[in-house]
Formats: C-alpha cells, sequence, structure tokens
C-alpha cells in the first residue's frame, strides 16, 4: 500500500487549497479513505472521509461547511478541497486508508494558514 499526498503550501487566512493524494498497492474503489491533519503539540485528528463509492461523507465540526472530500475510483485519487481557510488549519495533512484492520498513512503535506 503505498499513499502520496500533494497540494500542501502556505496560503493566507480566507484563502483555498486542494491537497489530492494518489493510492497504489490495494483495491482503491473497495476501501473507505480518510483525511487526517496534526498541528504542532496536538494529536492527529480525522479531518474527513468519505466510502468506498463516494457517497458518504463524514467532517470534523471544524470543517464542516469549509472543506469538502471526494474521490475519483477511476484514478486512484482521493482530494481534499479546502476553502476559507484559517490559521487553525495549520498542520500537517495526511491520507489513511485501514486495509485488512491494518493502517496505512502518506507522507504527509504541509498546510500552513499565515498572513
Amino acid at each position: 500500500v503505498q499513499l502520496v499526498e500533494s497540494g500542501g503550501g502556505l496560503v493566507q487566512p480566507g484563502g483555498s487549497l486542494r491537497l489530492s493524494c494518489t493510492a497504489s498497492g490495494f483495491t482503491f474503489s473497495s476501501y473507505r479513505m480518510s483525511w487526517y491533519r496534526q498541528a504542532p503539540g496536538k494529536e492527529r485528528e480525522l479531518v474527513a472521509a468519505i466510502s468506498s463509492g463516494g457517497d458518504i461523507t463524514k467532517y470534523a465540526d471544524s470543517v464542516k461547511v469549509r472543506f469538502t472530500i471526494s474521490r475519483e475510483n477511476a484514478k486512484n485519487t482521493v482530494s481534499l478541497q479546502m476553502r476559507n481557510l484559517k490559521p487553525e488549519d495549520t498542520a500537517v495533512y495526511y491520507c489513511s486508508v485501514k486495509v485488512w484492520d491494518k493502517g496505512y498513512w502518506g507522507q504527509g503535506t504541509q498546510v500552513t494558514v499565515s498572513s
């Protein structure tokens, strides 16, 4: 299993970013995918998740309305569109999947929201 995130960077408050995760090594279309984040000094937290077919999504209360998770099973990708970013969204964002009860993580991509 391999997960590769991209799309992070520095953005001003109120700005937008789109993160992408390309997956390989498993049958992507069969698994729920998630985005987590970890800010300095804080525990890793679930940001958003999407069902294998893409019809069910779940969001942390702190990002509801502002973030949108989506997936393209034909391309083995899952994305996180982030809007109206706030300084408290600053963190390393990770793509994640659980295959046969084992969790896998990407290397993470840094998102920094600052003026």
